[in-house]
Order: structure tokens, then sequence, then C-alpha cells
């Protein structure tokens, strides 16, 4: 079996979230124990780092990471979804997993999985922790990819979890309440195992602490430590407990939301070091600095071109679309163009409301089965005064808003990662 006949396999034979929805969703451990077993258990070969948030989870694997690689740590980082290649999710110091691997994981296995029939995530998972194990990574991060509780990643035993918000998104699986999706992201939290809170809210907060407290796992906000503070040319100096740790970093995340995910970070590095890592001040500097080097990065308030300024940004929940609307509203702009697309399984019009009023919209559809059919769309734009036209695809979207945009626009591609990840050359 070749690199293609395994992906072939992988998303034609095997129920995919990000393509089909709740259909995919499994809703217990079971598939991923099972196959882990026939495996060897390689989640029991290395050490690694766990979170979980309906936001930021992303961005803080990478920085985490780079961090790490930054120390000359050899530094796995499991993440979802893809954006151009399957092989994104699975990363050695910055490296993806090769073609001959994936496609060796799937023949050697292929009678198995189809025995066990476990969903495309499910399969992914195991595949990276065999990855991982049989490289003798240093340490892996490992990004939780729906909830946390019933997460097929939540069979490791972790160095140290991170949570890092609490927000509505998936609630037709994780519950219709912060409270409900707070437990479920807390099922992350292991016996003794310390905990990283970042900016959370205190109900759901209050719910994660109970369960640090049934689980005796040692419970670190991060919010009441760490303080960024922006200096006078826009560098950050990062504070813990009003002393000056790290100073003038420049992180190469430009997103505003990354703000907020900087406090957890380092308050996981320092869990690290209290645990016998080397992770030194230069390390944090660089490692924050080059996270997308590093990395690889994408899809995060991710700059395309200069003239017109050009933005996209994988935000997609209710939370994620506020952020990058608010940072959208500081740019100074003759005219500001959206392509826009989303899928039918979020609360579309609590989205539709918090969007730009005054700008032109590009509507589109991504070419996957849960993407919103633009009719749809277009037509809940509409009731809450948004202008703009339908196209049949991203591609023709994007197209019509650089012919009509001039130098002195602002171009901004988002609303899902399907969206972002239809984006030519990106």
């Amino acid at each position: 079996m070749n690199y293609k006949e395994a992906l072939d396999f992988l998303y034609n034979r095997l129920p995919m979230y990000q393509r089909i929805g709740a259909k995919a969703f499994k809703k217990d451990l079971g598939n991923t124990i099972e196959l882990s077993r026939i495996t060897g258990d390689p989640h029991n070969q290395f050490k690694s780092i766990h979170i979980a948030g309906t936001n930021g989870k992303g961005s803080s694997a990478h920085a985490i990471a780079s961090i790490l690689q930054e120390a000359g740590y050899k530094t796995g980082l499991y993440t979802s979804p893809h954006l151009k290649s399957y092989r994104e999710r699975i990363r050695i110091n910055g490296a993806m997993i090769s073609e001959d691997f994936v496609a060796g994981f799937v023949s050697n296995y292929e009678n198995e999985i189809l025995k066990i029939s476990p969903s495309f995530f499910e399969i992914t998972v195991v595949m990276a922790f065999e990855y991982f194990a049989k490289e003798n990574v240093d340490i892996a991060v490992i990004e939780t990819g729906l909830g946390g509780r019933l997460d097929s990643t939540n069979i490791i035993k972790p160095l140290v979890s991170l949570i890092t918000t609490i927000g509505k998104d998936h609630e037709d699986l994780l519950g219709n309440t912060l409270d409900l999706i707070a437990y479920e992201k807390a099922g992350i939290i292991k016996k003794g195992i310390p905990v990283v809170l970042g900016d959370i809210m205190n109900r759901p907060k209050e719910v994660i602490r109970k369960q640090a407290a049934l689980m005796n796992a040692p419970l670190n906000d991060a919010g009441n430590g760490w303080e960024v503070v922006i200096d006078k040319d826009g560098f950050y100096d990062l504070l813990f407990q009003n002393k000056k740790i790290y100073e003038s970093v420049d992180p190469d995340l430009k997103g505003e939301y990354f703000l907020k995910n900087i406090p957890p970070v380092l308050e996981v590095i320092k869990e690290l070091n209290g645990i016998g890592f080397d992770l030194n001040a230069s390390h944090v500097k660089n490692g924050l600095e080059n996270i997308c080097s590093n990395t690889g990065l994408k899809g995060r308030w991710q700059q395309l071109s200069d003239k017109p300024l050009t933005i996209c940004d994988i935000g997609h929940n209710e939370d994620g679309i506020a952020q990058v609307v608010g940072q959208l509203k500081k740019i100074e702009y003759r005219k500001l163009h959206i392509v826009f697309g989303t899928v039918n399984d979020k609360l579309i019009d609590n989205i539709m409301a918090l969007l730009i009023k005054d700008a032109y919209y590009y509507f589109c559809a991504a070419k996957v089965p849960r993407a919103l059919p633009v009719e749809e769309l277009y037509e809940i734009a509409t009731k809450y005064g948004l202008e703009g036209q339908q196209f049949n695809s991203v591609g023709d979207a994007l197209q019509s808003a650089r012919n009509n945009a001039q130098s002195e626009d602002v171009i901004f591609i988002g609303g899902s990662t399907f969206v972002v990840a239809e984006i030519e050359n990106l």
C-alpha cells in the first residue's frame, strides 16, 4: 500500500468528524484502547503534555512545542485538523510524519482496522503515538480533537495538562451550557497530574476545580501569577507576580487572542522546569518568536499579502469570531472585504450578529459535506444586514475580493478552518 492508497483508505473507509460531523464521533474510548493494545500501547513509551480547550489549544500546543524545540528536546506534536496535508497532524521538531510511515501503519494494521472499525481520528491518534514511540521523542505535545473526557487522545498519562478556554462549540456533542462543556474538557485531568488553567470564567472554572479536587490534581490558574505587558515598542514583557521574567518578546503569532494563551503556556513551562526540564529565558523567548517557523503553524492571523493587506484566520466559533472581529476593527482601511463561509453545525445566527456591518462579503462554502450551503448562508446574512454576494467556491470568492480591492483596502478570509484550507499557496 502506498501513501495515496493509505489516504484513500483513511478518508473513504473511516468516518471523519471534520467532513461528516457528529456521525463520526465515538462516545467511548474502546476503539482507541483496543487499537492501541494491538500496536503495543505506544502512548506509554514517551512523555507527554495534554491540551484541551474551546479556543487556543492549537496555538498553545505549537507554542509549547516551539519552546521545547529551542531547548533541544526532540518534540512530537499532534494537532488537528490539518489545512493542506494529512501529515500536518503529526510532527517531530516541526517536520511532518513521512508518507512511508503513514502507508506502512495503515498497511500493517489494515485487517485490525477493518475488524475494529475505528474513526478517522481514532486511527490517526494511535498512528501518532506509534510514530512518537518509534522515533524516541523526548516529549510530545498532544492536542485533543473534541472535548476531552471521551477524546481519543485521552488514553495518555501526561506530565501536565492544560485547559485553555471554555466557550460554546460542538454543543450537540459536549452539552449546551458552559458547565457541561467544562465537565467534558476537565475529563483530561488525571490523578495527581498538575493541570494549568487559561482564561476561563468563574462558573466553568469551578467545574474544573471540582474535578481537579476529585482527582487530587494540583490546579494552577495561570491568571493568578502571569501578566503580559506591552512595552513602548509593541513588544511583550512577561511578568510573574509583578516581576519581569521575559523581556521584549515579539511572538510571530500576531493574533491578539494569543495574548491570552501566553500565561498558561508559561505556566506549563514553569511546571516542566519544576520536574527536571531545562527551559531557560532564551528558549522561551526564541520559542515564542519562532512558533510558525519551528512548528509549521499556519492559518492563525496569517498575513498573505501587504497591498492590499490580506489576512486569514481559522477562528470559527462565537468566541473565536468575536476576537477576530475585534482585531479587524482596529485596522485602518478604506474598505473591508470579507471572504466568509462556515459549517452547518455552528450557532450561525450568533456568529452573524458579531460580524462587521460595513464590510462587503464574499459568501462561499468549502468543499466538505459539513459546509453550510452558500445559499443558506447568504439568506441568513441578509437578515443581519450584511451586504455581499454568493460564490461557487472559496477560490472564486477570494479572486473576486482581490479584483475589487484597492491597495489601501483589507481582505479577510475566514469563518471556517475549511475555508482557510482552500486558499491556494497558503
